[in-house]
């Protein structure tokens, strides 16, 4: 197993102020990985359970049942850490934490769940002012690289931006690779590209589309794969719920509680409009974008090499889209702009104290250039920074930084 550092931290800072942490992202993402890689040094004592045993869970079930376990295997004081996967399973699991927390003050639980509709509905309720929740996505192309080569994510991380065509390229193959098969850690952890494919067809089978099939009426089944075929279609473009709804077979509403499950379930994002003023802008319908671009492909049904593929630029949007996910501040949101008149930007990264505008290029350059209606929104917005992420050249020109795609998690 291999450390994801960016999520230990997350984990260590949120208990110096909260006893309960969740992390919460689609299966297959890593989360069970992260909680047993998690430094336990720091904790007197620690216990891992599976809320998917039968057991377990029934020792959830009475408070008194559960605290004399704990005493037998944690400690006598309850004080250290309680690892518990896919905590969802147990029945009145978050009634139980907020008894076990309220009552040890030493104690600090951690805990995974896959994505579902109930599980921040019993957390909000259950669980307010005591807990932190963490979202954790698939693999960023820094932690893929790491995952394939150490040595290639120390060259990532310690290159400048403006680095040589050379060191750009050492890194590209790779990077092609991670635009076509995502980052799914097991999927990260083999060289063979037909195993890949494989991996993501099991992947999508047996956890997607069995999670899925609870929430999906039986008459409906065909008309929401349709669905989520046609959205992968649709990665950068706005979402018309009429339209999927004539094009998919399925009644509106059906439709919309489906790309609601759908983004519930970590497997779309959708992005808002960002506005001032609403008569410019081209409406409220939001663009969507996939979680995680092997799960996309498996769906859109083709693994093709980006040089050969008309949804490269797509492909490379909604991969930008995901750093800034990923690296977005606690008060950012990630919107996009577009207008009745056609003016355009990829992303805009709102977050109050600060503006960021970022463009998204699926090509080579061999000098900076200039793009008019980034450059009339950065004024227009007062913008703090403006980015044009594209394939290969990183420089600094007219107030604009042109990014490799390579680098995209610099954008901050």
């Amino acid at each position: 197993m291999i450390a994801r550092e960016r999520y230990e931290k997350k984990i260590a800072e949120a208990f110096t102020l909260l006893p309960i942490v969740v992390l919460i992202g689609a299966r297959q993402v890593g989360k069970t990985s992260i909680m047993r890689m998690f430094p336990k040094e720091a904790f007197r004592n620690h216990l891992f359970l599976n809320g998917q045993d039968v057991e377990v869970a029934e020792r959830f079930q009475r408070l008194s049942t559960l605290e004399q376990y704990l005493k037998v295997y944690l400690n006598e004081d309850l004080d250290g850490l309680l690892l518990i996967d896919e905590f969802q399973f147990i029945n009145g699991v978050s009634t139980m934490m907020k008894l076990l927390t309220d009552k040890y003050e030493k104690l600090k639980i951690l805990c995974s769940g896959s994505s579902s509709l109930d599980i921040l509905q019993h957390i909000e309720e259950s669980l307010a002012g005591r807990v932190r929740v963490i979202e954790v996505l698939s693999l960023s192309f820094s932690e893929y690289l790491l995952f394939k080569d150490e040595r290639l994510s120390q060259l990532q991380k310690n290159a400048e931006i403006s680095a040589g065509e050379s060191l750009v390229s050492t890194l590209q193959h790779v990077y092609q690779e991670y635009l076509i098969y995502g980052g799914l850690p097991r999927v990260a952890l083999t060289n063979n590209l037909e195993e890949k494919a494989e991996l993501l067809n099991d992947i999508y089978q047996t956890y997607l589309m069995n999670d899925v099939r609870r929430y999906v009426a039986v008459g409906h089944f065909v008309g929401f794969n349709r669905l989520l075929r046609l959205l992968a279609t649709q990665i950068g473009n706005l979402v018309n719920i009429n339209e999927l709804s004539r094009e998919c077979g399925l009644p509106y509403a059906a439709c919309e509680d489906y790309v609601y499950l759908l983004q519930k379930m970590y497997i779309i994002k959708l992005v808002d409009p960002y506005f001032t003023n609403k008569r410019k802008v081209i409406g409220k319908m939001k663009k969507v974008y996939f979680c995680d671009l092997g799960l996309r492909n498996i769906i859109y049904n083709s693994f093709n090499e980006m040089a050969f593929r008309m949804d490269n630029g797509a492909i490379f949007e909604n991969e930008v889209f995901l750093e800034l996910w990923r690296n977005r501040r606690s008060a950012d949101m990630l919107l996009f702009y577009r207008t009745q008149s056609g003016t355009e930007v990829d992303f805009v990264v709102d977050g109050g104290l600060r503006k960021l505008a970022v463009e998204c290029k699926y090509r080579s350059f061999d000098k900076p250039v200039s793009i008019a209606s980034l450059n009339n929104f950065a004024k227009d917005e007062q913008v703090d920074a403006k980015y044009i992420a594209n394939i290969n050249l990183g420089t600094q020109n007219e107030g604009i930084q042109m990014i490799p795609g390579i680098f995209a998690d610099r954008i901050r």
